[in-house]
């Protein structure tokens, strides 16, 4: 077999000035504080939350059965089922562990997990925002990037990791 070489690695005086600097994260986190509260039975973990672009990326983690929430967004949703599944009302399909989703623009749905699902991790990236919708279809309020920093802050603060540990997810 063939030895593969790689590059050095660029020295930091070749980078351009003013880069943001790069995020890399650890893998799924033990540490239960990291894990921000959103919904009873639902936590997100940031990964990145962009003040520049309007999106955030995280896992969302739910750990119990029934209805996250019914929300439509303005803008495109990705993600990526990494444990168990859930699905939506307004589908016939479920998302199981590996299986990609993509939300078009302007779609309502109603985001379940279903009794059988001991635990479920996605990954998403949200543009733009959440618009969350009572059962009529009327708005009922909203989340953003900035929502999104302002609840990790509170919450960081409240478990002793500090209000800024938020900062090294915001670029």
């Amino acid at each position: 077999m063939e030895k593969v070489v790689f590059p050095k690695p660029v020295p930091a005086e070749r980078q351009p000035p003013g880069l943001t600097p790069e995020i890399v994260l650890p893998g799924i986190p033990e540490d239960e504080r990291v894990w921000v509260p959103v919904y009873p039975g639902a936590w997100i973990r940031p990964l990145l939350l962009n003040k520049t672009h309007g999106y955030w990326t995280s896992l969302l983690r739910v750990r119990a059965a029934g209805v996250v929430s019914c929300h439509r967004h303005p803008a495109p949703v990705h993600g990526l089922v990494l444990k168990g599944s859930w699905r939506y009302l307004e589908h016939d399909w479920v998302a199981r562990e590996g299986d990609y989703v993509f939300e078009p623009p302007g779609e309502t749905h109603t985001l379940v997990v279903d009794e059988d699902v001991e635990e479920m991790i996605t990954w998403f990236l949200v543009s733009g925002s959440m618009i969350y919708m009572d059962e009529q279809g009327r708005t009922t309020g909203f989340t953003d990037v900035f929502d999104r920093i302002e609840i990790c802050r509170k919450h960081y603060a409240s478990v002793g990791l500090g209000a800024d540990y938020v900062d090294q997810f915001i670029r």
